[in-house]
């Protein structure tokens, strides 16, 4: 079987050599890689160039290919996969690297005919204590993961070509979680998903708290322009939604009392963030970070949420 590695890239001058030294040095390599640059604004494109023309094989400089295609990251991941020559679609994306047997593993279960999709593993390599914090907000920890249920993303992922156009290839309207859309699509047709848990990418968190909220907000508001509401979001707008009707209550009845418990409740939700998270961290300073990424992450969905929903809802009106 020939497999093509395809890499969305965007302004990622800082990170971009990481990936690109990561695919060269595969113990199995891809038969080709295409990189797709969604239109660059810093030095990207031509790190990429003069990377590729150093490579002093002449075979593995040949696998390589730069394609420019400006849009968001379905646009450009579509048009790399519509070129692709092999049968086996590998993704990935920058902001990552690849661990040395990830496309050996990653490709292993398609010796099965009846795999449609293999999911790989991703690990969060943290710098420094806030990002160690963060990761356990973003990623799906070991100890959580359930095989049956594990769906692709596309800093880990491998399909068949010939499931990406049953499905209609990722979704253009999407530019946040196109990647989940694309994987409710292949669950609702019933695409025969693998979990491949040695099959590694290593993610680089978001460096600050800023970046966090962004991150966590264009989540949200994907998922909401998409219709979907996960569980977690759900129970998160409803205890908002509780705990500010409980609040508004007792000022306007002056019921102190209840002011006392509302902050109570707030210590204990401060606790269980810490609880929740701590074991993967174990660090005092993580006792300051959880809570502020846990209240980073809540504001950020709940308005991310509703500003999705409402994109909706016009995006509607407007195709009336």
């Amino acid at each position: 079987m020939k497999t093509s590695l395809v890499a969305t890239v965007l302004n990622e001058e800082k990170n971009i050599v990481a990936l690109l030294s990561s695919i060269l040095h595969q113990s199995r390599k891809p038969d080709e890689v295409i990189i797709v640059d969604g239109g660059s604004k810093d030095k990207t494109v031509s790190i990429i160039k003069e990377w590729i023309s150093k490579i002093k094989s002449e075979k593995s400089r040949k696998r390589f290919s730069l394609l420019i295609k400006k849009g968001n990251r379905s646009i450009a991941r579509n048009e790399g996969i519509k070129r692709a020559r092999g049968d086996i679609i590998l993704l990935s994306d920058a902001g990552c690297f690849l661990d040395r047997n990830w496309t050996k593993n990653i490709i292993k279960p398609f010796s099965n005919p009846k795999v449609d999709v293999v999911a790989g593993y991703y690990k969060g390599l943290a710098r420094n204590i806030f990002e160690k914090c963060l990761i356990p907000y973003v990623l799906v920890m070991p100890d959580r993961i359930n095989p049956n249920n594990f769906l692709p993303s596309s800093r880990s992922m491998a399909f068949r070509k010939l499931i990406w156009k049953k499905v209609g290839g990722f979704p253009k309207d999407y530019s946040s979680n196109e990647d989940y859309v694309f994987a409710k699509k292949l669950k609702k047709i019933n695409a025969r998903i693998y979990f491949k848990r040695n099959a590694i990418v290593f993610w680089l968190p978001r460096r600050n708290i800023f970046q966090a909220f962004v991150m966590f907000f264009r989540f949200a508001l994907g998922d909401a322009q998409a219709g979907i509401l996960r569980p977690k979001v759900l129970i998160l707008l409803a205890r908002y939604i509780f705990g500010a009707w409980i609040l508004i209550y007792s000022l306007y009845f002056s019921l102190y009392f209840m002011l006392q418990l509302i902050f109570y409740i707030l210590l204990v939700y401060i606790l269980w963030s810490i609880w929740k998270n701590y074991k993967y961290v174990k660090d005092k300073a993580a006792l300051i970070y959880l809570p502020l990424i846990q209240f980073t992450a809540d504001i950020a969905i709940i308005f991310g949420t509703i500003l999705g929903f409402f994109k909706s809802v016009w995006d509607i009106q407007d195709k009336r």
